[in-house]
This record gives structure tokens, sequence and C-alpha cells, in this order.
């Protein structure tokens, strides 16, 4: 597959993608590199990732625990010590191996040790490949809520081997599904066709569809890299969805939900508010929570989960002057940014996500 230049990158795919990544660690002169994975990875992926990294530099493993509640500042100061512990320098290098919380606290770590120190990102888990690989943004949770504190930082290179896919279970691969949904949804309305009827599509060369999706976030987050008007279009099905995340995350009555599994919900919410803003057409509407509801189960939701998902809300980091605000569709395969919406009209999208 082609490369896709980002800002300041490259994505680099499968075989090639590692003869590129020695050239670069060759032509850099790192002091030594560091290889972050979690207890997943290390067990799965790390293997495949040693038997094609060919260089005489020393290597450290670090390893983490898997799983979102990991995501903290707690775990970040463990990461730095164990770098500053092994010796780690200004000119040393840390690839992260793993899924989104790997490549988001890796790029966390590695741009804020010692003022910050080179990183590479091997995203194994299909959601990383389509949304994490794009954009530089690394960070932590801050308690429940999602994502709270961090930074915009690149990678030096992303590498995506969709050999790591065959290591995912089913709800994995549907968690990085609901983005890829989500990229045609808000860009590309012949992209979305691809997963209108999944029985009639042709999924036997899924890379080229992994690559579009990656294609169609570069190209809005180089417009936009830090965030100030079209790359809220990314946000689709986030607003409510990272609401919903966190609600289940910690409420102990509640199974914690995927991250595509919450953004699903979220593109059925959004998409409902979007018709009733007559933004998009009921037809459309129909058809979108058809296509998301084949793929995903629905989540239960009882009538006092709603308020507390309205109250986390306010903490979205997409909110401006204290006032939430939305991207939704314009038409399937368009956007329009910046949409405030009333509690209202969101207590109704759940009254209709539940019928």
């Amino acid at each position: 597959m082609q490369t896709i230049k980002a800002n300041g990158y490259e994505v680099n795919f499968n075989e090639n993608g590692y003869d590129l990544l020695h050239k670069f660690i060759a032509d850099n002169n790192y002091s030594s590199l560091f290889i972050l994975v979690d207890s997943n990875t290390n067990e799965k992926c790390l293997m495949r990732f040693l038997s094609f990294l060919s260089t005489d530099k020393n290597i450290e493993i670090i390893e983490i625990e898997a799983g979102e509640i990991e995501k903290n500042i707690t775990t970040c100061v463990e990461i730095w010590s164990i770098l500053t512990e092994l010796g780690a320098d200004r000119k040393s290098l840390l690839i992260n191996v793993g899924g989104g919380v790997i490549t988001d606290i890796g790029g966390f770590v590695a741009s804020t040790f010692k003022r910050g120190i080179d990183f590479i990102n091997i995203p194994t888990s299909l959601l990383a490949m389509v949304d994490a690989s794009i954009g530089g943004k690394n960070g932590v949770d801050l308690g429940n809520l999602k994502n709270q504190i961090g930074v915009i930082n690149s990678p030096k290179m992303v590498l995506v081997d969709t050999s790591y896919l065959n290591t995912l279970p089913q709800n994995e691969m549907r968690s990085g599904l609901a983005e890829m949904l989500k990229h045609g949804l808000i860009a590309d309305a012949n992209y979305w066709k691809h997963f209108k009827d999944l029985n009639q599509s042709d999924f036997a060369d899924f890379d080229v569809l992994i690559h579009r999706s990656i294609e169609i976030k570069n190209e809005i987050v180089t417009q936009d890299p830090t965030e100030n008007g079209i790359r809220k279009a990314l946000n689709f099905g986030h607003t409510l969805g990272h609401a919903i995340e966190s609600y289940f995350l910690e409420n102990e009555n509640k199974t914690p939900l995927l991250h595509g599994e919450a953004v699903a919900v979220g593109m059925i919410l959004e998409s409902y508010i979007s018709w009733q803003k007559k933004l998009i057409s009921e037809t459309e509407y129909d058809e979108i929570k058809k296509v998301i509801a084949a793929i995903f189960e629905k989540i239960p939701f009882e009538e006092n989960d709603i308020q507390p998902i309205l109250d986390l809300l306010i903490h979205d980091k997409k909110n401006e002057y204290g006032k939430i605000q939305f991207s939704l569709l314009d038409g399937i395969g368009a956007i329009t940014i910046n949409q405030e919406v009333d509690n209202k009209l969101i207590i109704k999208s759940f009254e209709d996500y539940k019928w």
C-alpha cells in the first residue's frame, strides 16, 4: 500500500514499512531503543515485531497492564521512572507497539520525558490503525474523564502492519470499524456505501478500506492540525460517545464499553439530532441507524442513566465558553461543526435509541 504523508511524518504499511523503519533508525543514530507494550501485545505482537526489527542498538522492553484503566498519570510516572532507571536520554527512541491506549500514553510519555524524545507508533488494533495513527493526539484520562490531559505532538513515523489484526477478538475489530463508519459518514459517501450491506460487501482486501480510512482522517487533520476548525468534524459521534464511555467506566453497575461501542451509540444519537435539526433526511437517519445496529448490539439505558451522562458533557474538550459543541452530519458524507444542542433534544435522541 502507498505511503501516506501526514504532518511531518509518514504512515507506512506492512513489510515495506519495516524496511523504512530500519532505515529511519539507522539514519538517526539513536543511543538506545525502548519498546512500550501492554500485557496483551507483549504476548501476541511483540515477537513478530522483534523478528522484523534489525538493529545493533540496545533494546529495552517496558510492559504495562492492558486496558483503558491504565491510561492515567500514575502509569506515566511509572514509565518515566523506568526510562530514567534504564538510562534513557534525549537521543533515545520510544516505540509504542499496541492499541490506542499504548499509542496515546506512549506518545504523551515521550513528548514530556526530558522535554521530549522521539517516538514511533506501531498500532496493533484496528481502532489504533484508523484513528490513533493520524493527528498526533497523545494523552491520558483524568479519573473517568477521557483524554483530559495531553499534547498534540506527531510521531516520527507510523507503521501499520495489518497482520496484527489476526490477534484481535471480534469485539475489538468492531470497535475499530466504528471509526471507519464515521469517516465515511463525515467525508466520503462512496466509502460509506461499502458498509451499507456487509453481506454484499467485498472485504477480501480489507487493507484497502483501512488505507482509505487513514487517508480520510489525514486529509482533515492536514487542513487543521490543532483543531480550530474542520478537524472538529472528527468529533462526530464522540461528544455523546465519550460521555457514555466515561459513565459506563465509572459506574460499578455497568459493564465498561469499548471506545468504538460507545462511539457507535454516539453516532446514532447524533444522527438523530442531525435529522431533528433538518440536516439529514429521515431516510438517511434510518439508513445510518440500520447499518450501525447490524454491527453493534444495542446498549441498554435506564431512565436514571441519562442525567449523569448529560452532566459529563460539560467536561468535553470540544466545549467553548461553557457551551456544548456538536459536530453534526450535513447529509451523508458531509459535516457541520460548532452546533449547539439543547438537553431536551439530547434526551429525545436517547428515547428514540431505546426503541
